[in-house]
C-alpha cells in the first residue's frame, strides 16, 4: 500500500497521507514519499494547486519516533535526493500554493506540516497538538517559528510550553485556520474548490504573488518592495496577461497557459 497517494484532478493534484493503521504518523518512507510528491507537483508544469489531506481518521499524530529511531540504530544516514522537495522548507518554499485539510488527530509534526500551507481548512472534529516539550522534545520542524509568528508569541507558546491540545474553533481564532468544515469530507470538498479557484488564475500571477510574500517575511518589507517593480513588468509581458486582458474585453473567463 502506497503510503502517500496521489490523484490528479485537471490542474489539481491531491496528496493523501495514507498509514491510517498508524494515524498517519510519518515513518521515513511516508516522509520520502511526501517529498517526492511535493517535488512532482513543483515540476510539473500542468498543476496548479495541491491539496494535502489525510486518509483514515487523522490527518496525522506527527512523527513515528520508533520507525526514525530504528533507522538512526541502522547507521543509514536520513537526507533528501535533489528530486525531493523538504515539506517542512527550512532552506526554500514551493513556487507553487498548497492548500491543506485537517482533521482528526493533528498533532506536533502533522501540525508543522500543517502550517506551511498557503491555505489551511479544518474539519470540526480535529483536535490541533503541539505537545513536544511533554515528550521531553521540542517543535523541531518549524513549529517555533511559524506558530507564534502567525498566532502571536504568547498564544503559540501557551500551546508550546504546556503541551495543551486545541481545536479548530481556537485554530481560526488564532488565524490559522481560513475554513471550519463540518467534518472531513466536506472539508476536502472546500479544499478541493479553493485549489481549484486558485487553477483558475493566471499561474504567473500565482507563482510571482507567493515569491513575493515569501520575500517579504523571509528576508524583508523593504527587500520585496525593491522587486516589485521588476515581477509587474515581467508579468506585463506575458501571454497570460494579453490573454487576461483580452477576456475581460470580450466577457468571457481567461484561459492561462503559464507563459
Amino acid at each position: 500500500m502506497d503510503k502517500i497517494t496521489v490523484e490528479r484532478r485537471g490542474n489539481v493534484v491531491l496528496i493523501g497521507i495514507n498509514r491510517p493503521e498508524r494515524d498517519n504518523r510519518f515513518d521515513p518512507d511516508a516522509y520520502y514519499g511526501l517529498a517526492s510528491a511535493y517535488y512532482d507537483y513543483d515540476n510539473d508544469p500542468e498543476l496548479r494547486a495541491a491539496v494535502v489531506y489525510g486518509h483514515g481518521r487523522s490527518l496525522s499524530r506527527g512523527i513515528d519516533v520508533d520507525a526514525f529511531n530504528a533507522l538512526a540504530q541502522s547507521g543509514k544516514n536520513f537526507e533528501l535526493t535533489e528530486k525531493m522537495e523538504d515539506p517542512f522548507f527550512k532552506t526554500g518554499h514551493l513556487t507553487k500554493p498548497l492548500v491543506f485539510v485537517a482533521h482528526g488527530d493533528t498533532w506536533n509534526m502533522g501540525h508543522e506540516l500543517f502550517l506551511t500551507a498557503d491555505i489551511r481548512v479544518a474539519s470540526r472534529d480535529v483536535e490541533f497538538g503541539q505537545d513536544e516539550t511533554t515528550h521531553a522534545r521540542f517543535p523541531g520542524g518549524g513549529g517555533t517559528i511559524r506558530f507564534p509568528r502567525e498566532a502571536g508569541w504568547a498564544r503559540a507558546m501557551r500551546y508550546i510550553l504546556t503541551g495543551e491540545h486545541w481545536g479548530a474553533d481556537d485554530a481560526k481564532a488564532m488565524g490559522l485556520v481560513q475554513y471550519v468544515e463540518a467534518d472531513r469530507e466536506s472539508a476536502i470538498a472546500r479544499g478541493i474548490e479553493v485549489a481549484e479557484r486558485i487553477a483558475a488564475c493566471g499561474p504567473l500571477g500565482i507563482r510571482t504573488a507567493l515569491e513575493s510574500a515569501h520575500l517579504a517575511i523571509d528576508d524583508s518589507e523593504a527587500a520585496a518592495f525593491a522587486r516589485l517593480d521588476e515581477q509587474y513588468a515581467a508579468l506585463y509581458r506575458t501571454e497570460d496577461f494579453l490573454e487576461g486582458r483580452a477576456a475581460e474585453a470580450e466577457g468571457r473567463p481567461p484561459v492561462y497557459v503559464g507563459r
